[in-house]
C-alpha cells in the first residue's frame, strides 16, 4: 500500500467517524437538551423549563459547539479525499462547509444569549428563535457544499455514482428549505427531512468502504475514462 492510498483511507475514516459523532451530538443537543425545553409562542413556559433544567440546556449548547468544530474537521478530511478528483471544486466545497460552520456558531451564540435573558422571557424566546432562523438560512451554504461533494463523488471513479446523486438531492433539499424560509413567512414543510439519505449513505461508505479501499487500483482503472484536465491533480499512483 502506498502513502497516498493510506492518506486517502485515513481521510475517509476521519470524515466518517466525525460525521457519525456529529449525528449523535446534534441529536442530543437539538432533540434531547434544547427542543423539549422550548415551547413555541410561550415565552414564560420556556423560561421556566430552561431554568429548571439549565444544566441540560447548557450541555446541549456544548454539544452543538462540538458539532460546529467537527464540521471543520470533516471539511478538511473530505478535501483530502476528493482533492485527486478536482482540487478547485474540493477546495470550494471545503470552504462552503467551513462558512456554514461559522454561521452555525453565530446561531449557537443566540442560545447562550438566551440563558442570560431568562429573567426577560420574551427576549429569551426571541434569541432562541433567532438560533433556528440563522441555522436554517445558513443551511443554504451547507446545501451548496453537498452539491459540490455530490458532483465530486459522481465523477470520482472510486464511489458508485448513486452516492453523488443522493448527495446532490440532499443538497437541493437544504437549498430549498433555506430559500423558502427567506421567501415564505411560515414554511409548511421541510424538504431536507426527506432528502438526507445521501448524508447517511456517505457516512457508511466512508467508514466501511472508503477506510479499506485500494485507491491506487481504482484510479489506475477509472482515470482512463475521465477527461485529462478534469482531475485537477495527477491520479494517485
Amino acid at each position: 500500500m502506498n502513502l497516498d492510498t493510506l492518506s486517502l483511507r485515513t481521510a475517509s475514516l476521519i470524515a466518517g467517524l466525525a460525521l457519525a459523532l456529529m449525528a449523535a451530538l446534534a441529536a442530543f443537543g437539538n432533540f434531547v437538551a434544547i427542543q423539549p425545553l422550548v415551547t413555541p409562542g410561550d415565552a414564560a413556559r420556556t423560561a421556566i423549563d430552561i431554568s429548571q433544567s439549565e444544566a441540560l440546556f447548557r450541555w446541549g449548547i456544548a454539544s452543538l459547539i462540538l458539532v460546529a468544530v467537527l464540521d471543520i474537521i470533516v471539511a478538511a478530511a473530505l478535501l483530502r479525499l476528493f482533492e485527486p478528483v478536482n482540487r478547485s471544486v474540493s477546495i470550494a466545497a471545503a470552504w462552503f462547509r467551513v462558512a456554514y460552520a461559522a454561521v452555525y456558531l453565530v446561531a449557537i451564540i443566540q442560545l447562550v444569549v438566551a440563558l442570560g435573558l431568562l429573567g426577560e422571557p420574551e427576549q429569551a424566546l426571541r434569541a432562541i428563535d433567532a438560533y433556528g432562523t440563522i441555522w436554517l438560512v445558513g443551511l443554504i451554504l451547507f446545501g451548496v457544499h453537498l452539491l459540490l461533494i455530490g458532483y465530486l463523488a459522481y465523477r470520482s471513479g472510486f464511489m458508485a455514482k448513486i452516492f453523488g446523486i443522493l448527495l446532490a438531492v440532499a443538497g437541493l433539499g437544504y437549498l430549498d428549505d433555506g430559500f423558502v424560509l427567506v421567501l415564505v413567512p411560515s414554511p409548511a414543510v421541510s424538504i431536507a427531512q426527506f432528502t438526507f439519505v445521501g448524508e447517511v449513505a456517505l457516512i457508511f461508505w466512508l467508514l466501511i468502504k472508503g477506510s479499506r479501499k485500494n485507491f491506487s487500483q481504482e484510479w489506475t482503472h477509472e482515470s482512463r475514462h475521465l477527461e485529462p484536465d478534469f482531475l485537477g491533480t495527477a491520479p494517485v499512483q
